[in-house]
């Protein structure tokens, strides 16, 4: 145990001097778990370096993504890069961040939000148990702070890798006691965390995560778990071990040393060479990613038709799921809502059911689009809001996610307020590069959902409860970015811009109007983000007042009006919005849609009040 105990020495130095060199970091939370790492290295640890993407390798996630330290440097001194390259940690022009983003081309999701690192581990680990080119399935290895272990999503993820038995997932909860700003909820009392787990269904063993004979007998069990649960190792450790005036000492959360203390340091550990330690193990195969052939579609919708776009999610996704294996859906138990079911009953083997757990739903989702997989999260629009902080950090992580949020704005009517996704649009219109749409009816609903699986990045696709009247023939095409011009006259007055339901109610305007002698261009802004911009600076160009009005069923900050504004407002178009403002209430949806000021009513009073 020796030779392993010098390589954890020459780890807890690179820690130490990377966070002196950056002037911030979190050496002390790395150093706790460097003898961990170190067996884990050594012994355990089977990648190929030079295949980040090769699908037979393990995966390594540090949730405690403050840790990075740590993190860069097993792979520093498995030969991954210069080991000098450690000194650049933190700085401007460095693929080594304060926490680990896919820059650094060995990191499989971006971390440091806390409580995160387990659902999308248990995404990875089931996309591995179910790959069939896999004939030796690779473990999938989170590191956890126990701090973060109050996070409840840590909880949704463990009871969901018991529910799936992801027997190829370990996870190492690294008990150092101390947190940022105090212990933390159970200290030291590794028992608190062992009888969790296990109620959850997990198989667990409790170690000294200092004694490297322990660690590897606990890597050796749980590399050999024939239980069909996953396995937890949980370590009770020193913050700051190995030197004596850091280890389990108060106040050294998120502090390097300073140099004349890193000098100190370094006497301690004795004279170490700068050397690669490492030596993987590389993975006896390649597996690549599915195929991703782009798929036909049979659009069964004709003009006049009436058709709930959630019923086309699911019977499209069905259908282009023929072609494109990558893809898989999943859903957080309503399936028979938003049609995912249909999905389900074609390819069982490619669904996965999460449960009512969406912020673990949208982490899973990042574990599978690592993996090489298109995942579809499907729930209610309101319910994606629950998953921001997730959404956000999957889109840190490059996950190309397609979410779809059925039961949208108001028009869903009797279930209430809240129900209704109202907020949404500007969740993931923020996001910058991220494609927003919303169609209005079925033909349009079926060719974004075929546009979206052209796309590697993330995409949200609103959908709509009630069921509304065709528009188009099944020959139009919708690329990101347009929209559709449905009337348009040389005597118009205002260009109405409708989104979603509100489309319906903009056409029902423009025919009262029109019998009042007002006539009105009504453009379909199926795409949100990226919005069409020189269809709008056309329409609004043609129309007397040079002014669109924007209709959604949406609120009034965030949404499609806003898009429209920064897409326009710089060439002198007035815009005027028109969203939900305030609370909601249950009512039929043409009811809603009035108390809301989004029916064809109120657009045609607005219409009126801008044309005097």
């Amino acid at each position: 145990m020796n030779d392993l105990l010098e390589k954890a020495k020459l780890v807890r130095k690179w820690c130490m001097v990377s966070t002196t060199e950056a002037g911030s970091g979190h050496p002390t939370s790395s150093m706790s778990a460097a003898d961990v790492m170190t067996v884990l290295f050594d012994k355990y640890f089977t990648y190929d370096l030079k295949n980040p993407q090769n699908l037979a390798n393990d995966r390594l996630i540090f949730s405690k993504g403050h840790a990075s330290p740590l993190y860069y440097t097993m792979y520093a001194l498995a030969g991954a890069f210069p080991i000098d390259e450690l000194k650049t940690l933190r700085k401007i022009n460095s693929r080594l961040e304060g926490h680990p983003t896919p820059e650094f081309p060995y990191t499989e999701a971006a971390t440091g939000s806390l409580g995160q690192g387990l659902s999308v581990g248990a995404g990875l680990a089931l996309a591995m148990q179910r790959e069939k080119t896999l004939t030796q399935k690779p473990f999938v290895y989170v590191l956890l702070g126990d701090g973060e272990m109050a996070e409840g999503q840590v909880w949704e993820a463990a009871n969901f890798a018991a529910y799936h038995k992801i027997s190829n997932l370990i996870a190492i909860v690294d008990v150092n006691r101390l947190g940022q700003s105090q212990e933390t909820m159970f200290g030291h009392h590794t028992e608190e965390y062992a009888n969790r787990l296990t109620a959850f269904g997990w198989e667990v063993m409790v170690i000294d995560g200092h004694d490297m004979a322990q660690v590897t007998d606990a890597f050796e069990k749980a590399t050999k778990n024939t239980s069909g649960k996953p396995f937890a190792i949980v370590a009770k450790t020193e913050k700051g071990h190995g030197i004596s005036f850091l280890a389990n000492a108060d106040s050294w959360h998120g502090k390097p040393l300073p140099k004349d203390m890193l000098e100190k340091a370094l006497q301690e550990l004795g004279p170490l060479e700068d050397k690669q330690v490492f030596t993987l193990r590389v993975p006896q195969t390649i597996a690549t990613a599915d195929k991703r052939a782009e798929a036909m579609i049979t659009i069964p919708y004709k003009v006049g038709d009436s058709v709930a776009t959630r019923e086309v999610y699911g019977s499209m996704l069905a259908q282009l799921g023929k072609e494109n294996e990558s893809i898989v859906a999943l859903d957080a138990e309503v399936k028979n809502s938003t049609y995912s079911i249909d999905f389900m009953k074609v390819f069982p083997d490619r669904f996965v059911e999460c449960f009512i757990a969406e912020q673990n739903m949208v982490s899973v989702a990042a574990g599978f689009a690592r993996f090489g997989k298109t995942p579809f999260v499907s729930t209610f629009a309101a319910f994606l809001t629950r998953g921001a902080d997730q959404v956000r950090m999957a889109w840190l992580s490059q996950a190309g996610i397609k979410f779809v949020g059925s039961h949208a704005g108001v028009s869903i009517g009797e279930d209430g307020a809240s129900q209704m996704g109202l907020e949404e649009v500007s969740l993931f219109g923020t996001l910058p590069d991220v494609v927003v749409l919303q169609p209005s009816e079925a033909v349009s609903a079926a060719k974004l959902l075929q546009e979206i699986t052209k796309i590697r990045g993330m995409a949200y696709v609103q959908t709509l409860r009630p069921k509304t009247k065709v528009l188009y023939e099944t020959t139009e095409e919708f690329p990101i970015g347009g929209s559709k011009v449905l009337r348009q006259k040389d005597t118009d007055a205002v260009a109405v811009v409708a989104t979603g339901i509100t489309v319906e109610e903009a056409l029902k305007a423009a025919d009262i109007l029109e019998k009042e002698g007002i006539t009105i261009t009504v453009v379909d802004a199926y795409s949100i983000s990226p919005i069409d911009k020189k269809t709008l600076l056309e329409v609004a160009q043609k129309v007397k007042t040079n002014t669109i009005i924007t209709v959604e069923d949406h609120f009034i900050h965030g949404g499609m009006g806003d898009f429209a504004i920064a897409a326009v407002s710089e060439n002198g178009v007035k815009v005027v919005k028109m969203a939900v403002i305030g609370h909601s209430h249950s009512g039929t949806k043409d009811e809603l849609l009035d108390r809301a000021g989004i029916s064809a009513s109120h657009i045609v009073e607005k219409v009126k009040s801008l044309v005097k």
